[in-house]
């Protein structure tokens, strides 16, 4: 097949123009060319940069509370295990010295049922903290309904072998 040895249209097309239409095409043409490099890959690029710092602070928040939690965990780890009787009896201060009278404990087996009756969210999350730091337990089962008069329910924890 042969090649054609007349020019593309396009090029035609162009040589038409007269030069002053064809620097202001060009100009368009680079305005276009520029509004897209911002928009695709610089706009982009730019807010991320921009964004850095908070997004650094925040992470390092984060990091932090996490090597607290870490920690935490550390301690927990280190603590001597407890049987399921030194376990009930650890439950047992947290529920009358946190709870008083918003909490009773009952123990069937190795399972622990303590009942809530309208404790504060504050009594509730100090007494689960306890619970779990002095009776080494986390609950197993949870069933709480909250209330303007605070939370109430049963929650079950698993004690240890005995």
């Amino acid at each position: 097949m042969a090649r054609s040895s007349s020019p593309p249209a396009a090029a035609t097309w162009w040589a038409q123009r007269p030069p002053r239409e064809q620097r202001l095409l060009l100009a368009a043409a680079l305005l276009l060319g520029a509004a897209l490099l911002w928009t695709q890959l610089l706009a982009p690029a730019w807010r991320t940069v921009r964004s850095f710092e908070a997004q650094r602070s925040a992470l390092d928040t984060q990091l932090q509370r996490m090597l607290q939690l870490q920690a935490q965990a550390q301690r927990l780890q280190a603590l001597p295990t407890l049987n399921a009787q030194g376990s009930q009896q650890a439950l047992q201060r947290a529920v009358t010295e946190v709870l008083g009278a918003q909490g009773s404990l009952q123990v069937q087996g190795n399972v622990a049922t303590v009942t809530l009756r309208q404790a504060s969210p504050e009594a509730l999350a100090q007494w689960l903290a306890r619970t779990r730091t002095s009776a080494r337990l986390v609950p197993h089962e949870a069933q709480l309904q909250r209330s303007p008069q605070g939370w109430s329910g049963t929650v079950r924890l698993l004690l240890g072998p005995t």
